[in-house]
């Protein structure tokens, strides 16, 4: 006998339903993308950007609140001593910017703390300049490797670990999904080890991004991409097929946005500003930076930011851990149960015949 026409409806909206409710972890994307993307980089505009006028004299003093006033906010202009101090503070990142007024005026930047940055800093001190009638030139005391130009390639390697580390979460959590969690654990521990050596690659043979300090870069690229690994396979335990919208979230909508290797939090939004300071791809951005071209200049605050990230990772594992273990006991529980249950009718309807007879 052939399934009547109601059926295969019946089928054809279920299968409908069921597709419909997949739909919505690739829309949430959309709109999570969306806003994360746009809301940080639609309108970079400079908020407290520090920048430092080079004099001692009543003219420094003067032009500097005169840019201050000016910029409403924009700049945070401070005057130093000499030329020296102010190529110390761009040397820390601790200014952006210095302008050495005078008959030929001079603004120093430091391009490998951030392209951006100083390309709005020249703009400004270009206008300086010319109000004054003379022609600036621009030294940059702490350039980016021949390799990187733009300074934006150690953001485009963050993409890169980013992808390998949390797309490996979804196989590791799906098609491993009948390992023991400490297998599984395990496994994020090894593809961490490989994401990093890739990612080390790209950086030093391949395209020549930096051209020192890879070993130092390897082993935060390692800690990055241990920290993400580990703490998707730990959620996966929670939420199943909502993990990749759950690690998109937080490594890439929110990572990604805040980490500086674009604009730095001073030219972005409050919110995306505040998350630079303690989010993972702002750790290893800003690390690799310090390590690379600032002599280590509070590395250990960014090695701290990925420690604790990837310390949260194997909080986030033995969490599962416990979870998974509780759920087999209850499993295993009710299937005893279940199979007392059984046995005792078994019985009963043995002794019920028995008694018939």
């Amino acid at each position: 006998m052939s399934a009547g026409p109601s059926s295969a409806s019946g089928s054809t909206a279920g299968a409908l339903r069921h597709v419909l409710s997949h739909l919505i972890t690739p829309l949430l994307m959309c709109v999570g993308m969306g806003l994360a993307y746009l809301g940080a980089f639609h309108a970079p505009a400079p908020h407290d950007l520090r920048v430092d006028v080079v004099g001692s004299g009543a003219r420094a003093q003067v032009l500097a609140q005169t840019l201050q006033d000016k910029g409403d906010g924009a700049l945070s202009v401070r005057t130093v001593a000499n030329r020296d101090a102010a190529a110390d503070h761009l040397r820390t990142q601790q200014s952006y910017g210095a302008y050495v007024p005078g008959s030929k005026p001079e603004l120093m930047v430091a391009t490998a703390s951030s392209d951006t940055s100083a390309t709005v800093v020249q703009k400004v001190f270009t206008e300086v300049a010319a109000d004054q009638g003379s022609p600036l030139r621009v030294t940059d005391v702490e350039p980016t490797a021949a390799g990187d130009p733009t300074g934006q390639g150690i953001f485009f390697l963050l993409v890169a670990v980013s992808i390998g580390s949390y797309a490996s979460v979804a196989v590791i959590g799906g098609a491993g999904a009948v390992l023991a969690l400490r297998m599984r654990a395990g496994l994020a521990l090894g593809t961490s080890l490989v994401v990093s050596a890739i990612g080390a690659a790209f950086a030093g043979p391949v395209f020549g991004l930096v051209d020192h300090g890879l070993g130092g870069l390897w082993a935060m690229a390692w800690l990055y991409s241990a920290g993400i690994l580990l703490i998707g396979v730990g959620l996966h335990t929670f939420l199943k097929r909502w993990t990749t919208l759950g690690v998109m979230l937080l490594f890439v909508m929110l990572n990604f946005t805040s980490s500086g290797g674009i604009f730095r939090p001073e030219l972005q939004p409050g919110f995306f500003g505040a998350l630079h300071s303690f989010w993972n791809g702002a750790g290893f951005v800003e690390g690799v930076r310090s390590h690379v071209y600032f002599g280590g200049h509070a590395l250990g605050g960014h090695l701290l930011v990925l420690s604790l990230w990837f310390v949260a990772g194997l909080v986030v594992v033995a969490v599962a851990g416990s979870a998974e273990t509780r759920r087999r006991h209850e499993a295993a529980e009710k299937a005893r149960e279940t199979a007392a249950v059984r046995t005792t009718a078994v019985a009963e309807e043995e002794m019920e015949e028995a008694v018939g007879v």
